[in-house]
Parts: structure tokens; sequence; C-alpha cells
């Protein structure tokens, strides 16, 4: 479907905009803080439940994937508007995870028809929770080190090992995962990327308790877990060509989402909001401390020209070719936005932003405490800063490799 705008958009805009008058939950609009809830891995209510299973049904949770598979068909504009009349009702997409930001993205480019219909309606159905095996405890920047053992027993995969730092690995139905299919090889060439189903035996997990008091993380073993010989992704010894590209869509959606707030922040507020009601202004109606006005400031304008800069990447990757290794600058910049964004927030506060429980301290005040220690972990997730670093020298600028 062609990329189209003006009036064909248009007459879009009023096909979307009578479906979700129609089909979003009422209830979900009056209460916005329950997709808030939802989205930050909270139970699913029933209004909640409706709106995933009737978005699934539309294929607009994936609004651009294949109406074939289940997704929505549309153009990339057509999208754009969908997220505009989602956004003036209040709507959130119910559907997302590893799923739909990296594994379905990489599955429609190197999958197999039969595992593209396998895999794919379900995603977009938001049916089922996938998550990534990549980090081992020893193989964590230097991930092509994984020791993860896949031996082929004729009519299935046997997999041994540990992974860690899995997210959401003891909510998921089926893993993604890199495991080292030839020990003599290479370390890069030895490895495969095979699909695990994580309701079996032999597949253990162990959630992680973070700093921030939440655990989104697990620890994962896989001892004689078994998967389908259908279910290896690419040649065999050829996973690591198929895991660098979905970390490219990894970073890609993840810097999408961190100027707005950061992986994890569950707080709605802006940094200008927030200095205003504990700073307080002065007689000119300006933030009454001059050296935080100045950082708050800039702050504003590093995180607007990054969010421009995230939409003019979009633009570019409409060739069909998706995220380039561009990302990884885009994950970068995107990581250090998100963290000073909660240290302005938790220092304008005061001695109010650093309470962890109790009554002296309101729900925002404690939430933007959990959102700053979190916030710690976006310069690690998804590559830390100092590997995309890394890979914007060889890959963007294709610098020498030091002597």
């Amino acid at each position: 479907m062609a990329d189209f705008g003006g009036a064909d958009a248009e007459a879009f805009r009023a096909e979307a905009r009578t479906w979700l008058e129609e089909n979003f939950p009422a209830a979900l609009r009056a209460d916005p803080a329950q997709q808030m809830a939802q989205a930050m891995g909270a139970k699913e209510g029933p209004d909640a439940k409706l709106w995933r299973e009737r978005m699934g049904a539309k294929g607009w949770g994936t609004p651009t994937w294949p109406k074939e598979y289940g997704g929505g068909g549309l153009s990339r504009a057509e999208a754009r508007v969908l997220a505009e009349e989602m956004a003036r009702i209040g709507a959130r997409n119910p559907i997302g995870g590893m799923g739909v930001m990296m594994f379905g993205p990489t599955l429609l480019e190197v999958g197999t028809e039969a595992q593209k219909r396998q895999h794919i309606p379900p995603i977009c159905r938001g049916e089922v929770r996938w998550c990534q095996g990549y980090s081992e405890p020893g193989s964590g920047s230097d991930l092509a080190s994984l020791q993860t053992k896949c031996e082929d027993k004729g009519d299935h995969w046997l997999i041994n090992g540990q992974k860690i730092w899995t997210s959401g690995a003891n909510l998921a139905d089926w893993c993604f995962c890199l495991v080292r299919t030839d020990p003599k090889a290479k370390k890069h060439e030895g490895i495969s990327f095979v699909l695990i189903n994580m309701h079996q035996p032999g597949v253990e997990t162990r959630p992680i308790l973070l700093i921030n008091g939440t655990s989104p993380f697990c620890e994962t073993f896989f001892t004689d877990a078994k998967a389908d010989k259908d279910q290896m992704m690419g040649p065999l010894n050829g996973g690591w060509t198929i895991a660098k590209r979905l970390l490219q869509f990894e970073r890609d959606n993840i810097s999408t989402s961190l100027g707005a707030g950061g992986v994890g922040s569950a707080i709605p507020l802006t940094v200008e909001q927030v200095a205003k009601a504990y700073v307080g202004l002065d007689d000119d109606g300006r933030l009454d401390d001059a050296d935080l006005r100045r950082r708050v400031i800039e702050h504003r304008m590093e995180n607007q020209a990054f969010q421009l800069t995230v939409r003019r990447a979009a633009l570019e990757a409409k060739s069909n070719q998706g995220p380039s290794a561009a990302t990884s600058i885009m994950k970068y910049a995107g990581a250090k936005i998100a963290q000073d964004r909660t240290e302005l927030m938790v220092e304008a506060m005061g001695h109010q932003g650093l309470g962890w429980d109790g009554d002296g301290f309101e729900k925002d005040e404690l939430a933007t405490v959990r959102s700053w220690l979190r916030a710690k972990a976006n310069s690690i997730e998804g590559g830390t800063s100092e590997v995309n670093l890394n890979v914007v020298a060889k890959r963007v600028l294709h610098l020498p490799d030091p002597k």
C-alpha cells in the first residue's frame, strides 16, 4: 500500500475516528490510569482485555504489518493518522512487548513462511508474550562469547545453559534465543537463533529484584529444554547476523520511548511541571532558581531536538530497509536524556524526591524516585552506551580499529 497523504489520509482519518469512537471502552477513557497500569505490567482488567481483543481483531495493534498475517496492512501515513486519532481520545495501543518491538519485525524479514504464519498472528492479537534470550552471566557486552549449548538430536534441538536479564521471562510464552551450535567455530560463527517454548519441563525462571523495587528481569535456566527442528530462524550457525538485525529494531524502539520519559517510567509529569510545583516562580513568572532553570531549558531543547531526529530517522527508514546501525546513536542519546530527566525531577523535589515509602510522600513523588533509579538501566539495556558508541564508530563513522 502506498504511503500517501493529503485527501486519502483524511478519508482514512474519518474511518479511524468512527471505529475508535465505537470500540474504545468508555471506562478506559474515563480512567486513563487503567491503561498506564496495564502498560506497566498490571493485571489485565475486563475493559483492557476487551480493548486488546478489538484492536487485535482489527489488526491495528500492529498497524503496518501485513494483513495476511493479522496486521493492519496500513501505510505509514495511515498509521500516523491512527496514532493521532488514538491520542485525541486518550487511547493507548494495548498490543506491544518484545513480540511487536523486536521479534516480529525480524521474523517478517528473515523467517520462513511457516514460521510467520505460526507466530505473527498471535503477536498481532496480543495473545502471546515473548522474551529475549541473549545475555548470559559471563556474556554481556561480549555477547558473542555466549555458551548456552544447542545440540541436534535428530528430531529436535536440545538446549542447556543459562541466560540473565531476561525481561519478562517469568511471564513469557516463547523465547527467541541465541545458542551455540558449533563450539569449535569462531565465536561469531557458531551461534544460531532458535525459538523456545517456555511452557515445558526444563525451563526455569527466577525474577531479579532491582534497586527500584520491581522485578522485570529474570535469570533463566534451560536444562534439557527442547525446540522443534523447524523453530530455528535462519541457517544453522547463522544466528549472529539475525541477532544484530533484531538489536537494530530493539534500539530503534527503545530510543523512540526514551525521550518521552524512559523505559520503565511511570511519571506522566514533565520536568517543567515538577520544577514549577516544588521550586516556585519568581516575580517575572520564571522558575525561581536560575541554575536549575538553565538546566531545565537545556534538557527541553535537547529532548525536542532528539524527538525531531527520531521522527526524521523514521521517515528515512521508509525505504523498506528498516532501521540501520544509526539506531545506536539514537539509543545512546535517548538514554542520557531520559536519565537527565529523572535526575532533574528528583533535584527539583528536594527531600520530597528521596522518599521510598510512608505517609509523608505523595504517590507521584514515590514514583519519581523509582523512575530515577530505574533510569540507571537505560544506558545498559539494549546494548550498553559503551557498546553503542563502538557500533557508531565502526558501522556509522567507519573509523579504523585502534592499533
